[in-house]
Parts: structure tokens; sequence; C-alpha cells
């Protein structure tokens, strides 16, 4: 204790500061909606304590918020500075909606370091973008709207965060970003139209809900850009920043009720969900209510796809990387899967479940089941496929019909604790429900744990479809023909 200093000499600094950058580029945001935090270094390489007389924004109705030493604000004075020493100043931005003059706005200050004899500066970038804000309205008493989504077993209500759209609201187009706080709801006998080129942002526990009677249409189309994807209707979170491209959670998810009806999904792309499709049906519904083609699901912190009871046909869909499951055909239904690709690399936590999970059976609590019938579940031309030994699980009801088949579809199941041998639901050798099945093989994904699932040109996967299934679903993805070639998944491969 006797050998540390218990007061400090401090110099008024002249502002001779060295920092981390010149300019502090805040990544592109949405009006109303904060910045991440991000950090400038200040280093004093003298040999003196220095003390800075002023720290601040050079504008004084500035959108940046700093906070320097422990304290936040946009003006600091007498901050001291040992010698050889460094201090942290954390920086962020949110720009107002009514001070949005256009489309996109470049967003700038300055961090003043006011010495004794000179000024230095630090200057601040951001791009904010406009947006139409979808959100819940609050009533006299500054209660949120909310969405009665069911009765608990005490006859309680439960209700979540949300809204009805009106009917101005029941066209998504592509002339802005949409943003959507709370659960947006489609009307009864309404239908919600997304069209081709649409960006649609949720906040923090956001997302759509299609009620009974209501119905989605995704009306993305091919894009000519893969990198801009000008036609592709995508699904994300209000977070643009670059370290949130990749971060599963982000948001809710799609939610469509058991009468939904006619949804159509084409073209879409859905990103760092919690769950990104939630789809419930009816046992025994021989009505197809969910039609998707050319779909991407990835990087849900929990199922890319869960169904549950539904009716589904799927063409050119990628269910990929998830925290849990890739696609769960969860408590029967009826579904028709081809050309699409399963497969899960998930890496950011561990993973239990399978990349493909089916059952007809659902415990509600011990010893109390629901079943339902599983009238087929069909996948041709298909890959499920992943990180894990064993890519497939299948839960089948003692009671209840459990109807499934894959053709020409390579499966990941390397059972090697032989836990499965006498499992007859695994039995790779049936033709009932394994027709020209490859097992085990090197897929040979170009960057899996990117979710790109275009083919190398060792996968095992090129000319392993059967070209009557290609027949029907001729083009693959990216709009390139099967005519010459039957792949499985939903790439064809492209020789580069």
């Amino acid at each position: 204790m006797s050998s540390c200093r218990k007061d400090f000499d401090f110099e008024v600094s002249s502002c001779d500061l060295r920092f981390s950058k010149d300019t502090v580029f805040l990544d592109t945001i949405f009006a109303n909606i904060s910045s991440s935090t991000y950090v400038l270094k200040v280093y004093n390489d003298s040999s003196r304590d220095l003390s800075i007389p002023t720290i601040r924004l050079r504008q004084d109705a500035s959108n940046y918020r700093l906070n320097v030493d422990g304290l936040s604000g946009q003006s600091f004075d007498n901050i001291p500075l040992l010698a050889n020493d460094s201090l942290f100043v954390f920086i962020e931005t949110v720009l107002p909606q009514t001070q949005l003059e256009q489309a996109e706005f470049l967003n700038t200050d300055a961090i003043q370091f006011i010495g004794s004899q000179n000024t230095q500066e630090v200057q601040l970038v951001s791009l904010v973008k406009d947006a139409n804000f979808l959100f819940p309205q609050e009533d006299g008493n500054g209660m949120s709207e909310t969405l009665l989504i069911g009765i608990d077993e005490d006859g309680n209500e439960l209700r979540i965060d949300g809204f009805f759209l009106e009917e101005e609201e029941l066209v998504f187009s592509n002339e802005k970003p949409i943003v959507v706080y709370g659960y947006a709801a489609v009307p009864p006998n309404r239908t919600l139209t997304i069209e081709a080129g649409a960006r649609v942002h949720f906040h923090k526990n956001s997302g759509l809900i299609i009620g009974n009677t209501s119905s989605l249409h995704v009306l993305g189309s091919l894009s000519q850009d893969l990198e801009l994807l000008e036609n592709e209707v995508i699904f994300e979170g209000d977070r643009l920043e670059p370290e949130f491209a990749d971060v599963g959670g982000q948001w809710g998810t799609i939610w469509f009720f058991p009468e939904s009806t006619d949804n159509q999904l084409e073209h879409l792309t859905i990103k760092n969900a919690t769950i990104g499709l939630f789809c419930e049906g009816t046992e025994n519904d021989e009505t197809i209510r969910y039609q998707m083609n050319n779909l991407q699901i990835y990087n849900s912190s929990s199922t890319n796809l869960w169904a549950r009871t539904a009716n589904i046909v799927a063409n050119n869909c990628v269910f990929g990387n998830a925290g849990e499951v890739s696609a769960y055909l969860n408590l029967g239904g009826s579904y028709d899967f081809k050309h699409c690709t399963l497969a899960n690399y998930w890496t950011a936590s561990f993973r239990s479940s399978p990349t493909l999970l089916i059952d007809n059976i659902l415990e509600l609590q011990p010893d109390v089941f629901i079943q339902a019938n599983l009238t087929k579940a069909t996948f041709g031309n298909c890959i499920i496929d992943g990180n894990q030994f064993l890519e497939l699980g299948l839960v089948k009801s003692d009671t209840k019909t459990f109807n499934f088949q894959f053709k020409n579809c390579l499966i990941q199941f390397d059972d090697r604790n032989s836990d499965f041998t006498d499992n007859p639901l695994f039995n790779f050798a049936d033709l009932t429900n394994y027709d020209e099945i490859g097992l085990n093989m090197d897929v040979g994904f170009s960057k899996p744990l990117s979710n790109d699932f275009n083919l190398l040109e060792n996968s095992a996967a090129i000319g392993f479809g059967d070209s009557t299934i290609s027949l029907s679903v001729p083009l693959d993805l990216v709009g390139s023909s099967r005519a010459n070639q039957s792949d499985v998944g939903a790439y064809n491969y492209i020789p580069q």
C-alpha cells in the first residue's frame, strides 16, 4: 500500500492525443432504432498525466450519445488521462424519423477534444434508412394493443403484444423496408400480399400472425443478381449492423393458425428468427394450405420449419442451420417435399436434435398424449444432412397411421452404436419407405457453416436424382435447368 500513488499532478492537455481511428463509421440503422455501441480509444503517449479540458460533440443538437469515463452525455469537462495510458469513449446514435429528410440520410457529427492550445476531432458517420413502421397502438391509459391467442386450462386469456393490420396495410410493397413491432395479424377473410423485392424487418419478440380464414401471399421472384437478390422477399431482424447478420433468435416467428388457407410462399428468405415458420393444421385435412416454392430458412435459434398436423407442398426449399431442428413435422399431417435441402451445421450452441424430425404423437404431460395420422410424408430428390451422426428422427404412435417415403435421397444416418438396428422405421432396405437411398455419403456442400448449400464438383448429390421427379420441378432454386442432369437437393451443380 505504501508504494501506491495517492495523488497525481495533472497537466492541462494541449490536445496532442492519439486515437484508435480518425473516423468512427457506425453501421446502417433504421430511423427510431438505436445503433450498437461503438468504441473509440484515446491514447496519451506522453510521460505526463493530462487533464483534457473538454470532450464534447460538435453539434449542440446531436443525434449521437457518448459515454466517457463511465459518464453518459454529450459534453464532459476535465477528464483525466494518465501518462502512457488510454481512455475509452463509447458511442451510440439514434435518429428520429421526423428528422429523416429522404429515404437514406447520412448522419454525421464529430467528437471534439478541446485543449489549451488546439482542438482535435474524430468524425462520426452513420447511414440511416427510412422505413414504414407498424406497431401496436396505445389507449388513453398508455396500455398497448394485444392479441388474443388462446385460453389456458384455467380459462384465462392468453395475449401477446400485437395488432390487426388495417385494410391499407395489407400490401407490403418494395418501396421502403417494413419494420414490425409486436405481432402484426392478418384479419379474418383477408390476405396479406408481399410484393417481389420487399424487405420486412421484425423487432425483438415480433412477427406475423396469419389467423383462421386469412392468408399470406409472398410474391417473390427469381433475381438476376444473386448478391443483391433484388426480387427476393426477405424476412429478418431490424438490426442492420454486420455483427447481427447471422445471429439467431432476433425476432419471433411467422405463425399460421390451423384454419389459415391458401398460403403461397414464393422466393422467400427467412433468417435469424426464433422459429422461422410455425404452420398449424387439422388432422386428415386434404386441402393444401401451404405451398412453398424456392424458400430458404436458416439461423433460427430453435426451429426453421415447425409444422403441426399441417398440409404442405414444398419444392426447391432450403431448411438450413438451426439451434434445434431444421424441419420438424410434428403430430402427423400431410407433406410432399421435392428437391429440398435439409442440412444443419449449427455451431453457435450444442444441438441434440436431428436435422429432420417427424412424429405423430405429442406428450402433453406425463402419460398424457395426443396422436394424429401422418397420412403422407414423401421426400423426393432431397438431402437430409448435417454435422451429427444421426440427422433423421422418426417417432411413431402405435395407434395412428405413419406413412412416409424417401426416394432418391441422401441421408446422414450413421448408427455406429447400433441403437436402431432392430427399429423397423430405420430399415433402409425396406423399399416401401426407402427407395434408392444414399446413406452417409459425402454431400459436398460449398460452405455449409455459412448456409451456402451449393454443390461442389465431388458431391455425391450430382446425378443421384430421379429424372421423373426433376421434370415436375424443372428449375432449381436459382433458375438452373435440370433437363440434362438430375441432382438432389435445391441446387443443381454448376461447374465453376
